[in-house]
């Protein structure tokens, strides 16, 4: 992807700035909005490929403007924002946020937590079979391999694993995946999850006791990464 371009929704001038004097020089298209009102239109109007978005704005709790925006755009959406708390970051995350990075915050580390989501967002749009370590997953065949034998996995483990695989380097709450995997009615069964987890990591982690792909978020939930 060359130069993509970054929307970022922030009512503070000074990260503003910031942000466009770091992402221009990492060869970043930028735009900006400085309320909800203008960050929904410049999405709207300029499609970029990412956004950044504050939860305090001037003129809408950003979680609704999260909301709004995942109603029609499919890109990944950053949460930079000085709210912190768990509930924050749970919601955020449950209303379709990629990630989430709380202010202040290391210029590098968003710049890595960009080109994850970009990265992430390119692979999956473009091939089916994905491949990390001794891993290759066929998503239209649904099948797995190690070591190039195939996995036996459950359908409830497979389902389990597509849908980390699918939210590579997003943080996915309990609920979430919960929902996805086995339905509403299973929301809050957590405990049932960490088994699930647990099965899982013994059959694709090398040491299951020190997960490398399958992350626990403390508090929240599982992140998998592949890098």
């Amino acid at each position: 992807m060359n130069n993509p371009s970054i929307l970022v929704i922030d009512d503070e001038s000074q990260i503003r700035k910031l942000l466009e004097i770091s992402l221009n020089a990492a060869g970043y298209k930028t735009y900006f909005g400085a309320s909800a009102k203008e960050g929904l239109v410049m999405a709207a109007g300029h499609g970029p490929e990412l956004i950044l978005l504050d939860l305090g704005l001037p003129d809408d709790d950003g979680q609704n403007v999260l909301l709004q925006l995942r109603e029609w755009y499919q890109n990944p959406i950053i949460i930079v924002s000085v709210k912190n708390s768990e509930a924050e970051i749970v919601k955020a995350l449950d209303n379709g946020a990629n990630d989430f990075l709380t202010k202040p915050f290391r210029t590098q580390e968003l710049l890595a937590r960009i080109r994850t989501a970009l990265r992430i967002a390119g692979a999956y749009q473009s091939d089916p079979i994905i491949t990390f370590g001794n891993i290759s997953v066929d998503l239209n065949a649904r099948l797995v391999r190690k070591d190039g034998e195939l996995l036996k996995l459950t359908s409830t483990e497979y389902q389990l694993f597509a849908v980390l695989l699918k939210n590579e380097g997003k943080a996915l709450t309990h609920q979430y995946i919960l929902t996805e995997v086995w339905g509403n009615g299973y929301a809050e069964q957590t405990q049932y999850l960490r088994v699930f987890i647990a099965q899982l990591r013994k059959k694709i982690e090398a040491d299951p006791n020190r997960p490398r792909y399958i992350l626990t978020e403390s508090g929240v939930g599982y992140r998998f990464i592949t890098a």
